[in-house]
């Protein structure tokens, strides 16, 4: 407490002088506020003298000024005519001269049963008639833009015209003004030919300039004018009969139809995103204009964008097929293109890895094209089509479904139609390819472009074609930049397999509803293609493919058998001492054929060979005079019919059918070929006349086909049986059976 009282000794003692002196300065205060109350009493005093003596001449001078301001007024309507004859000259400022009368217009009137007041009010309103004239003769100028004519409505209206006229008028010149701006865009287009013969030239400029103009000058000039007119005559007589709606519907009508003839020009592809430009522009300009104009063609111009679109996507269809057909042309040019002595062209996976590559790559190209459509900055990505149709109808439907099912057809058409007289038939190597590429579609390539479809353009209230639980590989196949925007396609053999790098897991659970279309699911929304169905035309189409495939290559071995037994003379015949040149040559086709196959499919599962197939003894009795191998305790002891033997052996045997479906397997198309030829062999030498030597011949052949194609088949027993076949029909055949030995027989087979 006293470290406190010394640290603030010096405050206290300030403190304390402060208060002594307050003491002293009040009381002086207390004195000087009495003298100056006395002072105030005096001047309120003095204060209230004075008015009481000026309180007359200020009533005397409030009278004269409230004179002086009513000489003022009439001084300005008598001033009146003046000004407006000054103002409302020709070249002056007629409105100021309308602001003028409109005040004086009320008081004129109010005074008019005097003299003087009807005076200036009959000269002011002729004055106003003569300027009223000069408006309506200014308002018949078609020069007028659309704000001059708005101010020359609005002054007449100021002027107490009549509406009904003068909406009448307003209406006719704004009409004239708007169609002279459709004849200007309508001069840029080419006439229109019905018949479609003559040639239309291009357009001068781009579809993003003449929807610039056209909304700048036409949308933009409408919107002003129908503003206005509600500005103008909003509540007046003569004015709420739908006029507006009418004149701005025939308009807008008309601007739809130019636009629509514009876009037509439009045939090749171009660039998409100026398109879709032009269109949302159009589209903004739209709305602003139905903000005003509900009735102006609202579903009109939305059915135009739709249509715009939609058209697009079909010429984008149609790119792609032709995208398509010059792959193919690519690929078959490939395919017979010489080769140098020593250097190999492209191999048949190489090309089906190009053409798959390069046509999914073109397909996901023209997908992220058609997604500008859909954009989020793109003003009429939000209609109610572009959320649902567009995506469904136009994109998975018209545009992916339709390219796989006409690639389907087209693919298949190589198998189903003839090939025109004179025209090149497809070489066996392309229907090969062709079947292995609807193959991938069916295993992979359709889950994944449709799942690829649905996430980029997801539909509103859709029905699903059914319920997918689908993981997709983060590695997509690798893509040829080629493109038929303006780029080449390149078809360059790429080393990697990238119908093997897809890899889709789908699996599919659906429940048909009764009376639902297998098809198709039926509800709210437009429904959709199932994967299934397409994937079901993929499969169609390789089976197709793949069987005409072994159709051709079995005629073509068949026709060189057929034509080496119609030629020879096998009665004069000499002893065969080598295998015939012509079964060489079968033996070499089967073997291409096996390593063609064997580049695009899977081997296959074979029967389980014997151990001595390719040793097995091949005789002219094996299915008619020496049944040992079937029943090796039988041994005739006479001469028995040869016929009768062999129907009862066919009676025991399995049944060969030559042209059953093959199966999507190496094995199995060589079967089918094996097949076909084996049996032309057969047939043809049931209608020969052989000699001793031509059924050895015969024998030798034979055996040669059996130690060579056992391998090519799916089980042995099949070639077997059919060269038991062509053994027992030669014997049949021959006028003096003696067959070789067969060891004799093995030699020259091993020698050839």
């Amino acid at each position: 407490m006293q470290t406190l009282l010394y640290e603030n000794y010096n405050k206290f003692i300030s403190a304390t002088d402060t208060i002594r002196k307050m003491k002293v300065d009040f009381r002086r205060m207390e004195a000087e506020m009495d003298d100056l109350a006395s002072n105030m009493a005096a001047i309120s005093a003095s204060s209230a003298r004075v008015s009481a003596a000026l309180q007359d001449r200020h009533r005397r001078g409030a009278q004269l000024a409230g004179v002086q301001a009513l000489l003022r007024k009439l001084q300005s309507l008598v001033e009146v005519p003046g000004r407006l004859r000054r103002w409302a000259a020709p070249g002056a400022d007629p409105a100021r001269a309308l602001h003028c009368y409109a005040r004086a217009r009320a008081v004129l009137r109010h005074y008019r049963h005097l003299p003087s007041f009807r005076a200036i009010e009959d000269e002011s309103h002729s004055i106003m008639a003569e300027l009223a004239q000069r408006l309506r003769a200014r308002l018949r100028d078609d020069t007028l833009d659309p704000k001059e004519l708005t101010e020359c409505v609005e002054m007449l209206l100021q002027l107490e015209e009549p509406p009904e006229e003068l909406c009448e008028e307003f209406l006719s010149q704004a009409g004239a003004r708007l169609e002279a701006e459709l004849a200007a865009l309508e001069a840029e287009l080419p006439p229109s030919d019905p018949s479609g013969t003559a040639s239309t030239p291009p357009p001068a400029s781009d579809i993003l300039d003449f929807v610039d103009r056209g909304s700048s000058a036409f949308v933009s000039n409408l919107c002003l004018l129908a503003a206005s007119y509600r500005s103008l005559f909003e509540g007046r007589p003569g004015s709420g009969d739908g006029r507006l709606e009418a004149f701005a519907s025939t308009l807008t009508t008309r601007y739809f139809e130019l636009l629509e003839r514009r876009l037509a020009l439009e045939r090749g592809l171009g660039d998409t995103s100026l398109l879709v430009r032009a269109l949302d522009r159009f589209h903004r300009r739209l709305r602003a204009l139905l903000e005003l104009l509900p009735a102006a063609g609202a579903e009109a111009g939305a059915a135009l964008v739709a249509r715009a679109a939609s058209e697009r996507v079909a010429r984008y269809l149609r790119a792609l097929q032709t995208f398509f057909l010059g792959c193919l042309g690519d690929v078959r040019q490939a395919l017979a293109a010489p080769r140098p002595p020593g250097k190999d062209g492209p191999g048949l996976p190489d090309l089906l890895a190009t053409l798959s590559s390069s046509v999914l790559g073109q397909l996901k190209a023209v997908l992220a094209y058609v997604q500008l459509f859909t954009a989020r900055d793109v003003a009429f990505a939000s209609l109610p089509y572009f959320k649902g149709e567009f995506c469904v109808e136009a994109v998975r439907e018209g545009l992916v479904v339709a390219f796989v099912r006409w690639l389907c057809r087209t693919a298949r058409g190589f198998a189903d139609s003839p090939a025109e007289r004179g025209a090149p038939a497809a070489p066996p190597a392309l229907l090969l390819l062709l079947a292995r590429l609807c193959l991938d579609y069916e295993a992979t390539t359709i889950s994944y472009i449709l799942t690829l479809t649905d996430e980029q353009f997801p539909p509103e209230n859709v029905a699903p074609p059914l319920h997918m639980d689908a993981e997709v590989s983060p590695r997509c196949p690798k893509e040829q930049h080629g493109t038929f925007l303006g780029g080449a396609r390149d078809m360059s053999p790429s080393p990697s397999k990238c119908y093997n790098d897809m890899k889709t897991t789908v699996t599919q659970q659906r429940v048909q509803q009764p009376g639902e279309h297998p098809l198709y699911l039926q509800d709210t929304g437009p429904a959709v293609t199932p994967g299934p169905a397409l994937c079901a035309e993929a499969r169609g189409a390789a089976q197709r493919l793949l069987d005409h495939y072994v159709q051709v290559q079995g005629a073509a071995v068949a026709q060189m058998l057929r034509k080496s037994v119609e030629t020879r003379d096998w009665l004069g015949t000499v002893e065969p001492r080598n295998v015939r040149a012509v079964m060489k040559r079968v033996v070499e086709d089967i073997t291409a054929i096996d390593v063609q196959v064997g580049q695009l499919f899977e081997e296959g599962v074979r029967r389980a060979q014997s151990s001595d197939s390719s040793r097995r003894a091949f005789s002219v009795y094996s299915s008619s005079r020496a049944p040992g191998r079937y029943a090796p305790s039988y041994t005739p002891s006479a001469p028995m019919d040869t016929h009768l033997l062999s129907n009862i052996q066919k009676l025991f045997s399995e049944r060969i059918d030559i042209f059953s479906p093959v199966e999507f397997n190496k094995v199995s198309v060589l079967t089918g070929i094996i097949k076909i030829s084996l049996k032309t062999l057969l047939e043809c030498v049931r209608l020969r006349t052989l000699g001793r030597f031509g059924l050895q011949q015969v024998q030798v052949d034979g055996h040669y086909l059996q130690l060579y194609l056992w391998r090519f088949a799916a089980d042995e027993r099949v070639v077997q049986g059919l060269l038991d076949e062509v053994a027992a029909s030669a014997a049949h055949r021959c006028l003096d059976p003696v067959p070789m030995e067969h060891s004799v027989v093995e030699l020259i087979c091993e020698r050839g």
